[in-house]
């Protein structure tokens, strides 16, 4: 059932914001550096903390919508994840935009040589900067629901705390 309220939701923030692609978009590309924690439990349970790497882009429209895809990798776990995200932006100064918004997609995650791709689903909240015209950067809380459940092991949900650097064209 979380799942498909999850997707439900990106869904519908999706085509809500799909007429306002012919109004004023800015898409960007970038990356971030940032610490992630797994909740593994099970016959494998570990300390999931690690770094993660993330590539992203996408498009921010009419100024308080932002589509998003991301692609992150972390070590530990040797985790690579492809996720979705809708952040809805609430500017607070001129420079400065709160934001909140949802995410959703998969991981492929390894723990003691088992692999699986699994659903995951989640929220984020943060800040960005304006740094110029072309430049930007947040900070980024992100809180993930996984389902990977592989030989008595499960990955509950994962934290990511991110901060990314952006190139808007």
């Amino acid at each position: 059932m979380k799942k498909i309220t999850a997707i439900s939701t990106l869904a519908l923030a999706v085509i809500a914001a799909s007429p306002a692609f012919a109004a004023d978009t800015e898409w960007f590309v970038g990356g971030g550096v940032g610490y992630q924690n797994d909740n593994v439990k099970g016959q494998y349970e570990q300390n999931g903390e690690d770094a993660t790497y993330q590539l992203r882009g996408g498009a921010i429209i009419n100024d308080h919508h932002r589509l998003m895809g991301t692609y992150s990798y972390m070590d530990k776990s040797e985790q690579n994840m492809f996720l979705a995200s809708y952040d809805y932006l609430l500017p607070v100064h001129q420079k400065v935009n709160l934001f909140a918004g949802v995410s959703a997609g998969f991981a492929d995650s390894e723990i003691n040589n088992d692999s699986s791709s699994d659903f995951v689903w989640g929220g984020q909240v943060g800040a960005m900067y304006k740094i110029t015209d072309n430049w930007s950067t947040d900070l980024t809380y992100r809180y993930l629901d996984q389902d990977y459940k592989e030989n008595n092991t499960k990955i509950d949900y994962s934290q990511q705390v991110v901060w990314s650097v952006d190139y808007h064209f």
